[in-house]
């Protein structure tokens, strides 16, 4: 696999989307925005009683956000849009009327800590470890934030934001409340989750709409609050700081 992609396949009831980068499975602006609508689309398809959200590739979930996006932003309204793509996800996924599974096979980064948050139900395998390096770059984990401070609480949240250097390992984010179940392999992995939305789809879908409604009850603000955080991540990105950051990778 070499090409960028999102897909979305339908069986027996259950969507599964996926996602892929070559770079780690990075996050760039196109493949945030083809998210957004993907998981939108199967919240209002009747055909869809669960879904379930999953990079491709063995090794890293999501390795955050593109590093070669970030180093050609030359502008507040162009770093704001970029950043816009993780909140559009995030609220996409808030406002998804199924629960969202979600399927973390390896190491995840930055924003995608973001994303494995924002899950109704995630499990993962024990090479999960998460680490927030925002603060490294000289911005901070502000879009994602609300969702990483919602599952790991305000004390596990500034843990890992403020030590922007280290991997957590996958059963310290199981017992913050992250992932659900941690599993030996990738293929213990594959099957539990198939198991468990075949499950699911055994729910009344419309006890399903109204529990996660319940569960996401608080973040009724989340469409201004994460558009504000954008802005903040947009200014941020263009600061001398950052900017040298930002050779590193270039």
């Amino acid at each position: 696999m070499t090409k960028p992609y999102v897909k979305k396949d339908i069986k027996d009831k259950i969507a599964t989307i996926e996602f892929f980068h070559p770079a780690h499975n990075s996050l760039p602006s196109d493949i945030l925005a083809e998210l957004a609508i993907t998981i939108t689309a199967a919240g209002k398809d009747d055909e869809v009683l669960v879904i379930i959200l999953k990079s491709g590739g063995n090794r890293t979930f999501c390795a955050g956000a593109s590093f070669k996006e970030l180093i050609s932003i030359n502008d507040e309204v162009t770093g704001e849009t970029f950043f816009s793509g993780f909140a559009n996800v995030i609220n996409a996924m808030r406002k998804c009327p199924k629960f969202i599974i979600g399927r973390v096979q390896g190491k995840t980064v930055g924003g995608g800590v973001g994303l494995a948050s924002a899950m109704d139900y995630c499990m993962a395998t024990q090479h999960s470890a998460i680490k927030l390096s925002e603060l490294n770059l000289g911005i901070g984990p502000f879009v994602v934030g609300p969702a990483v401070e919602r599952k790991l609480g305000v004390s596990g949240m500034s843990q890992i934001a403020i030590d922007a250097n280290t991997f957590y390992s996958a059963e310290w984010a199981m017992q913050k409340g992250l992932f659900t179940k941690v599993f030996d392999t990738t293929e213990e992995l594959d099957l539990a989750v198939e198991e468990f939305a075949k499950n699911v789809c055994e729910y009344n879908p419309e006890a399903v709409k109204h529990m996660k409604q319940m569960f996401w009850r608080g973040t009724e603000d989340w469409d201004e609050l994460l558009q504000e955080r954008a802005k903040i991540s947009g200014k941020l990105v263009l600061s001398s700081f950052t900017k040298e950051k930002l050779k590193r990778f270039e």
